[in-house]
């Protein structure tokens, strides 16, 4: 498939009765300081033409939620904020998440090694990775289980070009290993969940970590323009960002949606910045994707009683009553690659970095979302014919969740969805038709209707899902549903829907999380991400 020309500058000549008038694209006065934000409007067509008659600076082609970043003068934002059927969004920052000896048990504890034996290793199954980077010259991550290159394409969103994109972070570099590495650990299993996948190498985050809502757009916009050059299956998004609006109003989210719309499975980390309820983040507050939270095996992986949900997992539910995370998977203490001498990870946190200077030890739902993604990959592997929300489904209807010596739950639904995931399970599973129920993502994304989920929270501040005739783990997920979101059926005092199943077996909050102030919508002009920010090991 052709490139896009990310980056144009052109002069068009329009005429007005007998008065010719030249526009020059990008072309502004010097000597006033400019800002960034993303355009986004009815159409691609009438974004370009609003920024092409404001001499606007065009730096990034974001076509896949008709929108384009731009620098621009305040004079030039005012003139764009006057042109009907446009919205306009700041483009900020994003950034992403962050021992014992080397070791495989993050495979172990998921079931992996057991499809390995069974010959269920990734073949065929393209994943790509949007991040800080790849250090693909190691040979762990470069080379499949036969010794080939299974890089297959890069894209560097930062510059918007097709080129090597490495990782000066560690943070991308240490996921693909996870997902894919076939470093042999000292049991002999390989460390990676899907060490024979092929790997797409899409960098958004700079050395510090951080990116802005044009650069990851811009990376998703290729993945999908380049799906079916390169059989995209899966993409591992491990960053966060803290939401500004409804789902559906959030550019990052809406290119996100047109990812899963186009046939890809997206597995996004919760964040972590967990424990309190409601800090699920961008991309992670959509509904249709997987989010995934952390646990963590305490040290102990041949114990699993006293395993533990991370502390700093995010949890649920969304603003708009969505049960988050979906799932939960090993994220604490994961080993993975990172060379300390050119990752500045490994340089702020040397005490991590293994004897062989190539490995590192992390923990955050980054790592646990890194986890999921290979899971994934091994799922369909082994039946290629799935389709995203069937793999959703998959993934639930096997995982089992937490309880304690009683068999009550540990954790509540809403820090640990349906449970520590299992891939085993998931390619046993024959369960169908249990993901994203009662949404239509093509209907959300062209506005024509919004969802929302079957969260509630009582007047003494616990949250509970509405309309749930106690709590369904394995009976079509109810809990998983969406239904058509309307303004109406919320109140000021509590925003009480309905009489639902107070969720009083788990982890309950009750500190003031008022739904109605819970989020202070920002005026549309402050978009950050990053990945993960570093947390202590788990």
């Amino acid at each position: 498939m052709a490139n896009k020309q990310y980056l144009r500058s052109f002069t068009a000549i329009a005429a007005t009765g007998m008065l010719a008038v030249s526009l020059t694209f990008g072309i502004k006065d010097s000597s006033e300081p400019t800002q960034a934000v993303i355009v986004q409007g009815d159409t691609y067509a009438l974004v370009l033409e609003a920024i092409h008659q404001t001499g606007a600076t065009l730096t990034h082609e974001l076509d896949i939620i008709n929108a384009a970043g731009v620098d621009l003068t305040q004079h030039q934002l005012d003139q764009l904020q006057q042109i009907d059927g446009l919205r306009i969004h700041a483009d900020a920052g994003v950034k992403t998440a962050g021992g014992p000896k080397p070791n495989a048990e993050h495979v172990k504890l998921i079931g992996a090694d057991q499809l390995h034996a069974q010959g269920i290793d990734g073949t065929g199954i393209t994943v790509a990775v949007l991040d800080t980077g790849m250090w693909y010259s190691h040979n762990d991550i470069k080379r499949d289980l036969d010794g080939n290159n299974r890089i297959v394409a890069e894209y560097d969103a930062i510059r918007g070009k097709e080129a090597h994109a490495a990782d000066k972070h560690g943070h991308g570099t240490h996921l693909s290993s996870i997902i894919a590495s076939t470093q042999l650990s000292d049991d002999g299993n390989v460390q990676g969940i899907a060490p024979n996948v092929n790997l797409i190498n899409v960098k958004a985050f700079g050395e510090d970590g951080s990116s802005t809502y044009a650069d990851v757009i811009r990376g998703l916009d290729w993945i999908v323009d380049n799906k079916d050059e390169y059989d995209i299956r899966v993409v591992n998004l491990s960053f966060s960002s803290a939401p500004q609006s409804h789902y559906w109003d959030d550019p990052l989210n809406q290119a996100v949606m047109k990812a899963w719309e186009a046939g890809i499975v997206i597995v996004a980390s919760a964040g972590n910045n967990g424990p309190d309820a409601m800090t699920i983040g961008v991309p992670g507050n959509v509904p249709y994707v997987i989010t995934v939270g952390a646990m963590t095996d305490n040290y102990t992986p041949g114990n699993a009683n006293d395993d533990l949900l991370a502390s700093f997992s995010s949890a649920g539910p969304t603003y708009e009553g969505f049960v988050k995370p979906e799932v939960v998977a090993p994220g604490g203490h994961i080993l993975g690659i990172m060379d300390d001498g050119n990752h500045q990870i490994a340089d702020d946190h040397p005490e991590w970095v293994q004897e062989n200077p190539r490995l590192y030890v992390m923990s955050g739902t980054s790592q646990s979302a890194a986890v999921v993604t290979g899971a994934v990959a091994l799922l369909l592997d082994a039946k290629p014919w799935l389709s995203p929300d069937d793999v959703k489904c998959q993934l639930m209807a096997s995982a089992q969740p937490a309880r304690d010596a009683n068999g009550d739950l540990a954790y509540s639904v809403f820090q640990q969805g349906a449970g520590m995931i299992n891939a085993k399970r998931a390619v046993d599973s024959q369960d169908l038709g249990c993901g994203n129920n009662g949404l239509n993502v093509s209907a959300d994304l062209a506005g024509i209707a919004h969802f929302g989920g079957l969260a509630n929270r009582d007047s003494d501040g616990n949250y509970y899902l509405s309309g749930v005739d106690g709590y369904l783990w394995a009976d079509g997920y109810l809990w998983a549903d969406g239904y058509l979101w309307a303004d109406s059926e919320f109140t000021s005092s509590g925003y009480l829907w309905a009489d639902g199943y107070l969720w009083a077996d788990g982890y309950l909050w009750a500190d003031g999380y008022l739904w109605a102030d819970g989020y202070l919508w920002a005026d549309g002009l402050s978009r950050a991400a990053s990945v993960n920010g570093w947390v202590e090991q788990e």
